[in-house]
Parts: C-alpha cells; structure tokens; sequence
C-alpha cells in the first residue's frame, strides 16, 4: 500500500515501513531544521538524533490524537524534546576540543519552510488557547511557546507564584475540555 497524507499513521500503527518512509519524506525537513537550530554546534550529532526522533514517532504513534493538533505539530514537539535532551547529554560531556579548533559553519535553514511551519503552529496555539481569557493566554504563551518559568513569566504580568500555578491548572483543564467536546462531536 502507498502512504499518503491520509493513510501513513494507520500504515505505522500497523507497523508498516510506507508509513515512516512517507514521514520521512514529508517532514524530514521541519524535524531536520528544528534539530540544526539546537544542535547547530554539534553537527555530528544531528544524524544520530534525527534517527532518535523518527525511531520515537514509530515507537509513540499511539499517544498521537488527530482530535489534539496536526501530526506536524505532534511531531515537531517530538523533534524539540529529543534535540533538548540530546543538547543536554552533550553539555555534561567533558568538552574535548577547543573552539579555535573547529572551523564551524553555520547551518542556513530553509525559510520558507520554516515560516510556513511556523504559520501554522501559530494557527494551532491560537485555537487552542481561543477557549481562555486574554491575560490567560499571555500566560500560556509566554510559559509554553517562550519557555520562560512559570514565576518569571507571573512575576511579569503581576500574578503571585500560587496564582499563576492555579491558572495553569484550571487553563489546561478548560483546553482539555473543549478538544474532548469537539472529538465527541
């Protein structure tokens, strides 16, 4: 069977290569640049991510929800974590070789397709955070798309430690209800 943009997640749910191939094909490039721009100092080790990446989409298929967000969405959030984590293995490695040693180049990343990936988490995070209040959102945004700390980001928007926590709290519960509403519908 042919993967396509209709049927590759059921084709990896029933562990079928057409479907991580069509993945691969398809948004390898977004995975690729969101792991350049974290590890753009260690271009040896994008490979072996990339491979961690599309092995953890293959691994996790099942926690994907299409009722939740886009599998491009899904899968970028795959992308940013695994790149995290391997930028942090890499930090508590000794360092081995001097800067004035390597000859660095700065990977250029496709804009286009950047922008146009951007474009639409953009249209995601707004429907998603469309159910809270203007303040809420602020929050959200500035927690969870800015990756500022939770007492930072309160602390710039005049909310107390307790406060922004409790916001948090009941602003994923309102999110979690109005997606398990419209997958009902």
């Amino acid at each position: 069977m042919k993967a396509n943009e209709n049927n590759f997640i059921e084709l990896i749910r029933k562990r079928r290569e057409e479907g991580i191939l069509y993945v691969i094909e398809t948004y390898g490039g977004l995975i690729q640049s969101i792991v350049r721009k974290r590890l753009f100092s260690w271009p040896d080790r994008i490979d072996e991510c990339m491979n961690d990446i599309f092995m953890g989409i293959w691994q996790n298929i099942d926690s994907f929800d299409e009722g939740r967000g886009s599998f491009a969405g899904w899968a970028a959030g795959i992308a940013r974590l695994e790149a995290i984590d391997v930028l942090r293995r890499l930090k508590r490695e000794p360092a081995s070789v001097s800067l004035e040693d390597l000859e660095m180049e700065i990977p250029q990343e496709d804009s286009e397709f950047l922008r146009l990936a951007e474009q639409e988490l953009s249209k995601e995070t707004e429907e998603i955070l469309g159910c809270l209040s203007p303040k809420d959102q602020e929050l959200f945004r500035r927690i969870f798309v800015d990756e500022e700390e939770p007492e930072t980001a309160g602390k710039a928007m005049g909310f107390s430690r307790d406060n922004v926590y409790v916001r948090i709290f009941r602003g994923k519960k309102k999110i979690r209800s109005k997606f398990k509403e419209r997958k009902r519908a």
